[in-house]
């Protein structure tokens, strides 16, 4: 059956002329004329039967069906871009890896490493998107992904790489100017939060036998980078493992009040769907990962 679907050069249409408000700037953006640009919303709003703009003297502005329609729209261009682009560009010799990672330990700890993996596998490009939370592979072109979590991902098999081990840090500004030294001096200051480990700073004052009433209060930020720039700005103290903000320790911007630890019970892991887990490309990459994170835990362990 033939798809109910616009013709792809009236939705480039009709996206440039949303987002610019104007027909004459699509038309100008597009290397059209602007009648070009008129008949082809006036095509599409007939398609659909909808009127996706209202003519008024000082131009158009989108109707509500209109504006709901461009943000869709938009979105299912930008992805058809994304693909089109990621075929472009695997016609040079080689295999891709789409690898699927939470952001602060990609940036951080994965890419400072991965040129190793690039000068041992020429053959093999590996791109890195971001995801703070699971998702289904056959929803994505993922072909493995890197995150934080407890390991049970149904359809995968999945590989244990490290657990975080967080310790509180703030500016030296914040601990000057407090004096915070001890547990309970660290709870009556601004605890900032880490959306993706609500319970991070109780299972923290836990670990020292501290009960905190407000130990989940305070901002809360979805990613590591987000909290250790929040805390560089005097804001509170985060809790954040070491090896993320290794440069901010190093460099003084931010300081450990209190030098105390504990095991998460989550961890990083390496994540690769059933039906490509036997794939050569992954399972090089899979056992360099392996072989990095145990050449670093013994270098963190001297």
């Amino acid at each position: 059956m033939r798809r109910k679907i616009p013709a792809t050069t009236a939705l480039v249409g009709f996206e440039a002329a949303a987002r610019h408000q104007s027909f004459t700037k699509a038309a100008e953006e597009l290397a059209l004329t602007q009648s070009a640009i008129c008949r082809q919303i006036a095509n599409l709003e007939d398609f659909l039967g909808v009127k996706l703009f209202r003519r008024t003297r000082r131009g158009v502005q989108l109707t509500e069906a209109g504006r709901t329609y461009s943000r869709r729209v938009t979105a299912r261009l930008d992805d058809l871009e994304r693909d089109t682009l990621a075929v472009m560009g695997q016609h040079g010799p080689g295999q891709t890896l789409e690898l699927a990672v939470v952001p602060t330990f990609a940036t951080r700890w994965l890419l400072p490493r991965l040129r190793r993996f690039h000068d041992a596998h020429p053959g093999i490009t590996v791109n890195l998107t971001n995801r703070t939370r699971p998702f289904l592979f056959a929803d994505t072109e993922f072909d493995a992904a890197i995150y934080f979590g407890d390991g049970e991902w149904p359809g995968t098999r999945t590989t244990a790489l490290m657990h975080e081990e967080p310790v509180p840090v703030c500016s030296p500004r914040l601990l000057n100017a407090n004096g915070v030294r001890t547990p309970q001096q660290l709870a009556e200051q601004t605890l900032l939060q880490q959306t993706t480990r609500p319970y991070a700073w109780r299972e923290w004052f836990d670990s020292l036998g501290l009960r905190v009433d407000q130990d989940m209060a305070g901002p809360r930020y979805e990613l590591f980078s987000m909290l250790a720039e929040a805390a560089m700005q005097d804001m509170g103290v985060a809790l954040i493992p070491p090896f993320l903000i290794r440069q901010e320790l190093e460099a003084g911007r931010l300081v450990v009040p209190f030098q105390h630890s504990y095991r998460t019970a989550k961890a990083y892991h390496l994540v690769l769907p059933e039906r490509k887990a036997e794939d050569p490309s992954l399972s090089a990459f899979s056992a360099w990962l392996v072989a990095e994170v145990g050449a670093f835990k013994e270098t963190a362990a001297l």
